[in-house]
């Protein structure tokens, strides 16, 4: 089969018409319709990576919820896939439904589907299809023709704003057009169904966190709803819904992608994290970094609790699935209220019992695989959401947020910064014997194995870029030793140590907002080498897949 490493005019006209968007004409010649549908292929050697997802069907206990409750979900679910929708329209600069009829194998379709398109996300975004070639690192936020040096000559409202999308006029200049007029017809609906479910919650936070969450759709104006989100405690259903995170925009990391998840508080596990936040103040003034990168003092409201997640849509749903989420994103919200911190125990328990224990059984030495434990992944994954609040928000010159300065690189910098501040909270507050279930050795070990586990991801995942970053980092320092075997094991006084000196590089990196340092970093840094890329070719022959996928929605959940 021959590959092809450009568009087919069909694909090319398709994505140039598409990324015209809203208001804004194409070029007649793009927009002459297509004689026959395209008929889409899989390219050489793509078909391996078709079973790299694991199915799982996303269910969880709901007969300790009433009836309102459940219709409640029921409206959620609703709505999240209108967010599902919209993030469509973002990831893919094409027609979503002539991609997807194109397709007529069963198990091409599915993948297209987890892929929102036709690139592999957890192969560096490769296209898996022909007639594609490489996914535009702005995806369809902007215009795909545009390159950067225009983005930044031009000037215009809304320029660097989270809720716009970059469009041209009819004299080809660009320009900044809202979400809400972007979307006004799909974000209407969905504020509709907001306002219907906030009239079945029991809780009076909850149904304004709705209604205000609904507004915001509208308005474009997400911060009030932020702050509401943020004062709820009492509410048993919660969601996560709207613009989100940015990781999809890999040109600047400046607009933000649909994403939805609708979740169901598990109160006892939810109790046994309470404690841990109010430790977070004291947490960063031990940071590992001179003063002036740890001067800013976290909201001391921050929030630990557990789920049950039951849908997933849009971003969250793209690719790698999130285990654990650390919201709001606003910096202002997070100074004056902190985070909350959602670990999505059932889907964390699927990888934890799907992908990283059969990892640990491939690659970590017989005699530390005992150390391998769920308690010690969901720590540490929670402890990751903790960390996001830790550390700097703005730069030290107070010039420009460190998401501002680092741009394209800030957000697999902070997934690096959250993963190994995640590991020195761990560390103190074991020693603290705040932390009483297991011994350093579990932590530090099923951290190394989670590395394997993530760096699978590839290059385009914010996530991905980090666990690589640390992997080379650690492998530098020592902090692990491979025998004949290909099976690693930790030395623990050189992963503390390497864990230490780590924290203070990406904590200082920020706080400069020294984009061309964490440019540097990622260049040398942030690459698998010929070793590793062969251990992570055994987990693929021993068929360990690489992430996980939902069997999900109203009938698997028999609403």
């Amino acid at each position: 089969m021959k590959r092809s490493t450009s568009m087919t005019l069909t694909a090319l006209a398709l994505l140039t018409l598409s990324a015209c968007g809203p208001q804004q004409t194409a070029n007649k010649t793009a927009a002459e319709p297509a004689t026959s549908a395209p008929a889409y292929t899989l390219k050489e050697g793509a078909g391996k990576r078709l079973g790299i997802y694991q199915p799982v069907d996303l269910t969880a206990d709901l007969s300790r919820l009433n009836a309102d409750q459940k219709q409640m979900i029921k409206l959620l679910i609703d709505a999240s896939k209108i967010m599902d929708e919209l993030f469509w329209q973002q990831a893919f600069p094409g027609d979503k439904e002539q991609l997807l009829d194109a397709l007529d194998d069963p198990e091409v379709h599915k993948f297209a589907q987890i892929n929102y398109g036709p690139w592999d996300r957890l192969d560096n975004n490769t296209p898996f299809l022909t007639g594609f070639g490489p996914k535009p690192a702005g995806a369809n936020f902007y215009p795909t023709d545009m390159s950067k040096a225009e983005f930044e000559q031009a000037e215009f409202a809304g320029k660097i704003d989270l809720y716009t999308l970059v469009r041209r006029n009819d004299a080809g200049e660009l320009y900044a057009i809202p979400y809400n007029e972007a979307y006004r017809d799909e974000l209407g609906q969905a504020a509709r169904l907001l306002r219907e479910a906030a009239e079945l919650a029991a809780s009076e936070s909850f149904a304004e966190y709705l209604k205000l969450r609904a507004d915001a759709f509208q308005s474009n104006s997400y911060q009030a709803s932020d702050f509401a989100w943020m004062d709820m405690t009492e509410n048993q259903i919660d969601i996560v819904m709207g613009p989100i995170e940015t990781y999809e925009d890999q040109l600047y990391g400046y607009r933000a992608g649909f994403e939805s998840y609708v979740l169901i508080k598990d109160l006892a596990w939810s109790a046994r994290l309470e404690k841990y936040a109010a430790y977070l103040p004291e947490l960063q003034r031990g940071l590992p970094v001179a003063a002036e990168y740890k001067a800013e003092i976290p909201g001391s409201d921050a929030q630990l609790n557990a789920y049950d997640v039951v849908y997933y849509a849009g971003h969250s749903n793209a690719g790698s699935k999130t285990i654990a989420i650390n919201l709001p994103n606003d910096e202002q919200v997070q100074l004056q209220k902190g985070t909350r911190r959602l670990q999505l125990k059932n889907a964390m328990r699927a990888k934890f019992d799907q992908i990283l224990l059969p990892i640990a059984d491939e690659l970590i030495v017989p005699e530390q695989r005992a150390h391998i434990t769920f308690d010690a992944f969901f720590a540490n994954t929670m402890f990751h959401e903790v960390a996001h609040g830790l550390g700097i928000k703005n730069t030290i010159d107070g010039s420009a947020t460190v998401r501002e300065a680092l741009k394209e690189h800030a957000s697999a910098l902070e997934e690096g910064k959250a993963d190994i501040l995640g590991l020195y909270m761990v560390t103190q507050l074991l020693e603290k014997g705040v932390i009483t279930d297991g011994q350093l050795e579990d932590y530090y070990t099923t951290f190394l194995a989670g590395i394997f586990r993530s760096v699978r991801f590839g290059a385009s995942s914010a996530h991905g870029k980090a666990n690589m970053i640390r992997f080379n980092y650690f492998a530098d320092a020592g902090a692990f030793t491979r025998n004949e075997n290909g099976q690693y094991a930790v030395d623990m006084d050189a992963m503390r140590a390497a864990m230490t000196s780590l924290s203070d590089k990406i904590l200082t990196l920020q706080g400069d907002g020294d984009y061309e340092g964490v440019g540097e970093l990622f260049a040398q840094q942030g690459n698998v080498g010929a070793t590793l890329q062969a251990d992570l070719d055994r987990l693929s022959a021993a068929s360990i897949p690489v992430d996980i996928t939902f069997n999900q929605g109203k009938a698997v959940l028999n609403l």
